[in-house]
């Protein structure tokens, strides 16, 4: 017969009165209990039950000085082993790996998480009692280890779900209550996010703790992990969001890429959000490879178009009567992204994005000339996929770009000099790149309007343009 390994434990059966704790080293203590409740060789659950009680027993004996600060060299690691703490009992109280048609622990995980939910309250009490008596570090440090595993758990535990009792919801949504109080946060989204710009949210602490259970191998071993990562995603809006992307992308592709209809619905409301929130083009410019996967050319007929064409088609429909700046810049500042991607093939959007160019450069865009000096980029870049069709656009575009060295170098005030000279510069390498796609005819055109010009800044830049030489290739091609 299996000894009841309870017995094993430093618990109420060896020492009854809690006060006793105090008479052995408080972090030694900790340790010996967090053994008892991963331990291989303690599988009951009477004696990860009694465990847990003795946790709960020594956090209530513990005083707040004690339990933040400590009084000894040994104990200046108890905000870390705090942390550990929360981990562990937070990894306790988790549900079992997903297995088709069995539901009967879930009763089990629910009982749990109530205890498990009770003693995250004392923790979090200790810890609003602190802030009132220990110099700010010592709580605060406490706080900071404390705060993610006991949202991932108040998160997993107070949504409706098959391990879930309405006992377990509520006390885990009142360990979320008490979470935002004592971290002094109006809502979940600024506990996320951070309630001020001097402060950093606990996002990416929390995308940190879910990581490990959210790559290929070993997303589907907690069926809570993909409900919290979902849940947690969708309180976190733009512009906090965007820094975030490459710690929520993979997952929700991992997620949407399932076989189960469940979590490919859970996946999508994922990328949703996240197509929402990003800076979206460049976002789904990320995306399109993972949703073009099936689609391979034979050679033996057109390409198919894709979906990056499709946004790009959609995005040039929006730019042409756009007159807003912002947006104006918005559009301008992703568009050389999507030529990149495009290369060759951008060629299919040719004349829309030649009228979108020629437009955009004639518009005066402020000071720092963001959407004109995107644009100049753009065109550059589509010179060089599209070069065997540029020398029929030669007259349309020479001028444009005259036009603009002239303008440019006209304006009295309106441009701080470097983002002239930066406008100047990129506009003479679109003259030099079309002259390249034009076997030499912009040199002989500028030969003529050179003896003309009266301007010196412009008869200047015309001068650099006709010295490269005849020989250089066009650049990409």
């Amino acid at each position: 017969m299996e000894q009841d390994s309870s017995r094993e434990s430093p618990s109420r059966e060896d020492s009854s009165l809690p006060g006793e704790w105090h008479s052995a080293d408080l972090g030694q203590a900790f340790s010996q209990i967090l053994h008892h409740l991963t331990g291989q060789e303690f599988t009951r659950g009477k004696a990860r039950n009694a465990a847990l009680q003795d946790l709960s027993a020594l956090i209530d004996a513990t005083e707040c000085d004690q339990l933040f600060e400590g009084s000894g060299t040994s104990l200046r690691g108890m905000p870390e082993m705090l942390g550990h703490v929360a981990k562990t009992v937070e990894k306790y109280a988790a549900p079992p790996k997903e297995q088709e048609g069995r539901s009967d622990r879930h009763s089990a995980v629910a009982e749990k998480a109530a205890a498990v939910g009770v003693l995250f309250l004392k923790l979090l009490r200790k810890v609003e009692a602190a802030k009132n008596s220990l110099v700010y570090p010592a709580w605060k440090t406490g706080l900071r280890h404390l705060a993610g595993p006991i949202y991932i758990f108040a998160v997993t535990h107070s949504l409706e779900q098959p391990w879930t009792s309405p006992r377990s919801q509520t006390v885990a949504g009142e360990v979320l209550t008490l979470l935002l109080q004592v971290t002094e946060c109006g809502s979940v989204a600024g506990f996320l996010r951070g309630e001020n710009e001097d402060e950093k949210g606990q996002f990416t602490v929390i995308m940190g703790l879910l990581k490990p259970d959210l790559n290929k191998e070993s997303w589907k071993n907690n069926p809570a992990t993909k409900h919290v990562f979902s849940w947690t995603l969708q309180q976190v809006t733009r512009p906090w969001l965007n820094q975030h992307l490459e710690r929520i992308l993979p997952p929700s592709l991992l997620i949407s890429d399932d076989y189960q209809t469940e979590n490919k619905i859970l996946g999508i409301d994922c990328l949703h959000h996240i197509v929402l929130n990003v800076a979206v083009l460049l976002c789904l410019l990320d995306l399109f490879p993972v949703l073009e996967k099936a689609l391979h050319w034979k050679g033996d007929a057109a390409r198919p178009t894709t979906h990056c064409d499709e946004v790009l088609q959609l995005i040039l429909t929006h730019m042409e009567p756009e007159h807003r700046l912002l947006s104006r810049r918005t559009y301008a500042r992703n568009l050389p992204a999507f030529v990149k991607r495009l290369g060759i093939l951008t060629v299919r959007h040719l004349k829309r994005l030649e009228r979108v160019i020629l437009g955009y450069l004639e518009v005066y865009d402020g000071p720092e000339e963001e959407a004109r000096l995107k644009i100049l980029e753009t065109l550059k870049l589509l010179m060089q996929y599209t070069w065997p069709r540029v020398s029929c656009r030669l007259v349309v575009l020479l001028k444009a770009l005259l036009k603009l060295i002239c303008d440019v170098a006209r304006d009295p005030n309106l441009t701080p000099e470097p983002v002239k000279s930066a406008l100047l510069e990129e506009a003479t390498d679109c003259l030099i790149l079309l002259d390249h796609c034009s076997q030499g005819q912009v040199k002989s055109l500028l030969a003529k309007i050179l003896q003309s010009c009266e301007d010196s800044k412009v008869a200047n830049y015309i001068r650099k343009v006709q010295q490269v030489s005849e020989g250089t290739p066009c650049d990409g091609t």
